[in-house]
């Protein structure tokens, strides 16, 4: 089963950086990325740049609508008011079904904010301790995972 983690980053440009190494140490087999998007905040924008990473193909990676209606949640929906009304229900109630819920959502929205930057990496088989030495230095922070408390916890414990 993949893992979806949303990992936090002080810099607008650090979760690009942690990609690019994520993509080194799966050619060296420590890790397996599904699909990946980023959130980048330049410190006085007034929304946030998003970026999906767009060469997977295949089971488990998730398509772009997908990364545009989560952003659109996290970050575009106060833009767009009432226009959308009834359809934002059903949106939520759909993401919800995979584990994006209001609490997910806020917890987004409260950590990822200008001058900071996120990835959402949807993973499989990650050697956690080859994997986490190469970002300790950047001290991530993990707001969300689809893995049970414990395990979650243990996660975080690991990458500091």
């Amino acid at each position: 089963m993949s893992t979806l983690t949303v990992w936090k980053f002080q810099g607008p440009d650090t979760a690009s950086e942690v990609l690019h190494k994520l993509e080194s140490l799966q050619s060296q087999e420590l890790i397996q990325i599904r699909d990946a998007a980023m959130v980048s905040w330049e410190e006085g924008a007034k929304r946030p740049k998003t970026k999906q990473l767009n060469n997977l193909a295949g089971l488990g990676a998730l398509d772009g609508a997908f990364w545009g209606m989560l952003f659109g949640l996290l970050f575009f929906m106060p833009l767009l008011g009432l226009v959308i009304g009834s359809a934002t229900g059903a949106l939520t109630g759909a993401l919800s079904d995979v584990g994006i819920d209001d609490d997910f959502i806020d917890r987004v929205k409260a950590k990822v904010t200008p001058g900071t930057s996120a990835l959402f990496l949807l993973s499989d088989n990650a050697v956690i301790d080859r994997v986490e030495p190469e970002f300790a230095s950047l001290h991530p922070e993990l707001i969300a995972s689809n893995l049970d408390q414990d395990a979650e916890t243990k996660l975080a414990e690991a990458f500091g």
